[in-house]
């Protein structure tokens, strides 16, 4: 009697392997040796990071943007850092960490405390799985992968990282990814990267003002539900002139 033999298993790390080789020779990012997977940031693009429930709304508000993933954010734990909230994290051109404290500032956000962070240079993301390509119609929408709301996916482990908008091989990202400069995000020409959303890739600048403005709503409304048993009612909502300036109803450069 002939003895069956089990079938031979992938390695436990082929996975992860098939994932760094879409990611290095797919996409051309350079990930992090290490695991789990991470991707370093700071050279193809920069990332901005913030809560899930104001990442959510920014898109909404935002319309088009670069790739976007869902993960949970670090909090410090007895050595390596541990999985904390969940938080969307978007990705922006390669510089855009630095700029933006400037840019905040510039928006009059300086002194508010908006769990608006960034990842650049030396930093390390924290790699989402591959995904298959996507139809043509289904760019540019917030929900190929994920439901349009903070909740994590089921099985997607302790970090929770998933892509949202995901990244296409064979295009080019830089082209995507929200950036600052002369006329970013207002039509083509000029050197500028095109895109199909106004001639040119998103304005960073725009794009922090929604996510400053959605961060400061979200944390507020968090801290007025926390106090549920004091305040009853709707809770009036601060907001700095940079909401204003968005909304069209404060003169400013950004708007003329």
């Amino acid at each position: 009697m002939a003895l069956a033999l089990p079938r031979p298993r992938a390695p436990l790390h082929a996975a992860g392997s098939a994932a760094r080789r879409w990611y290095e020779q797919a996409l051309g990012w350079p990930t992090d040796d290490g695991t789990p997977l991470r991707l370093r940031t700071g050279i193809r693009f920069d990332v901005l990071e913030m809560p899930a429930d104001a990442g959510f709304a920014t898109l909404r508000r935002a319309g088009r943007t670069g790739p976007v993933a869902l993960g949970r954010g670090e909090r410090p734990g007895d050595g390596l850092p541990e999985p904390g909230e969940p938080v969307l994290r978007i990705l922006v051109a390669a510089g855009a960490a630095e700029e933006l404290p400037g840019v905040l500032e510039w928006l009059e956000w300086g002194s508010v405390d908006l769990e608006l962070t960034a990842l650049g240079s030396g930093d390390l993301m924290p790699a989402p799985p591959p995904v298959a390509p996507r139809p043509s119609a289904a760019r540019g929408g917030t929900t190929p992968v994920l439901a349009a709301g903070p909740g994590l996916p089921a099985g997607a482990g302790p970090w929770g990282a998933a892509w949202v908008r995901p990244p296409e091989p064979g295009r080019d990202v830089e082209a995507t990814l929200p950036s600052t400069g002369s006329g970013a995000g207002l039509g083509g020409g000029g050197g500028v990267p095109r895109t199909s959303r106004m001639g040119r890739a998103p304005d960073l600048v725009r794009l922090v003002s929604v996510a400053a403005t959605e961060c400061h709503r979200a944390r507020l409304l968090r801290a007025g539900k926390g106090r549920a048993d004091r305040f009853r009612g709707d809770q009036p909502l601060a907001f700095s002139y940079a909401s204003r300036t968005v909304a069209g109803t404060r003169p400013r450069s950004l708007t003329s």
